[in-house]
């Protein structure tokens, strides 16, 4: 009887993290909060979250193209950009931070420049033939492409 109960609880648990995984990676790759854009002029109809994730950390300065790529970040305190952060580099804003404090400190790249508003940001991927960049979900992406995300 009690070898029975463990193994129902075994097998439940096992479930659970299944479900967890994937409703996890379902959350990572699907998250509604934000829209990734680039220049409309950029041929890339999708990314992965790793390539994003590449792109806004510097391991990847150019577009398969041979353009510069110009990521930019909302401010840190944006709700968009922590549930960007979240989903893309899985990690929370104040690891991101760190992340770049490290990076400049021991002469390695600059993060990528701040902007405090959707509209700031799409200006700026606009007017960067490189330029990617998040913005809320609802945001009008006018005059950038919105790309998918898997």
């Amino acid at each position: 009887m009690v070898l029975a109960r463990r193994r129902a609880w075994i097998r439940a648990a096992a479930a659970f993290a299944v479900f967890a995984t994937a409703l996890g990676r379902e959350t990572r790759v699907f998250a509604g909060d934000y829209q990734i854009i680039v220049n409309a002029s950029n041929p890339v109809k999708a990314l992965t979250v790793d390539e994003v994730s590449k792109l806004f950390t510097k391991k990847v300065v150019k577009w398969e193209n041979g353009v510069a790529a110009a990521p930019v970040d909302l401010v840190a305190k944006s709700p968009v950009r922590a549930a960007f952060t979240t989903a893309v580099h899985g990690k929370d804003v104040q690891s991101i931070v760190a992340f770049w404090q490290q990076q400049i400190f021991s002469g390695g790249a600059i993060p990528p420049p701040e902007k405090a508003t959707d509209a700031a940001v799409i200006a700026y991927v606009k007017a960067n033939a490189g330029g990617v960049g998040y913005i809320s979900a609802g945001a009008a992406a006018e005059g950038v492409k919105v790309v998918a995300l898997h």
